[in-house]
């Protein structure tokens, strides 16, 4: 499935996670090694921190304003990359209540969310970090949330997105707005990483 959606050989068997939470892993494909899968740690560590800590502030980077961000404007311009996802969880919350939601792509089996890489080095130590991008949120998400993630719905803009492209061209793909994306509600179960199986796909019914 992912060899033939981006054209890339998988070698090994792949970690499989239902409830990856800030500060864990995930698999992404590089603007830089468009070839392979890679595993790194989610929430950005920018290549200029000195302690190299995920602290996990930074698990998300949004649209408004990213080309100008201290931690984001070298990312968006030169380390760009795509987060396998096969859905992602948000949650309404309304007063003290939260209730979850799974969030997957009509007709596709595998999504593809914009993201920026970094890494940081010291002597021969060097990690990997991702953050995904944020857009306001779609009409068919809005009663849950007014943000998500920006879902790269087409091989055209996949393709580019890893491309090398000029700042203006990095804009306008983050304008686009994807259309395909359904909710449907699931077991508060997903609130504790401790939970992770495929159970927490399951529709809950009341």
């Amino acid at each position: 499935m992912i060899e033939s959606q981006l054209g890339i050989e998988v070698v090994g068997n792949l970690r499989t996670s239902f409830n990856i939470a800030p500060m864990q892993y995930g698999y992404v494909v590089t603007n830089t090694e468009k070839d392979h899968l890679q595993y790194m740690t989610w929430g950005l560590i920018p290549h200029w921190v000195r302690d190299g800590v995920n602290k996990g502030k930074l698990i998300n980077a949004r649209k408004e304003g990213i080309s100008a961000s201290t931690s984001f404007r070298i990312p968006i311009r030169r380390r760009r990359c795509l987060v396998l996802a096969d859905s992602y969880y948000e949650w309404k919350r309304e007063g003290l209540n939260e209730s979850p939601y799974r969030i997957i792509q009509d007709g596709a089996s595998m999504m593809m969310l914009a993201g920026v890489w970094d890494i940081w080095e010291e002597g021969t130590k060097a990690i990997k970090s991702f953050s995904i991008i944020t857009i306001p949120s779609t009409p068919e998400l809005n009663h849950i949330s007014d943000r998500c993630p920006l879902v790269l719905e087409t091989q055209e803009l996949q393709d580019q997105w890893l491309n090398d492209l000029d700042l203006d061209t990095v804009l306008k793909i983050m304008s686009t707005r994807p259309t395909k994306l359904k909710p449907y509600p699931i077991s508060k179960k997903v609130n504790s990483p401790k939970f992770n199986s495929i159970e927490l796909h399951e529709e809950r019914t009341s």
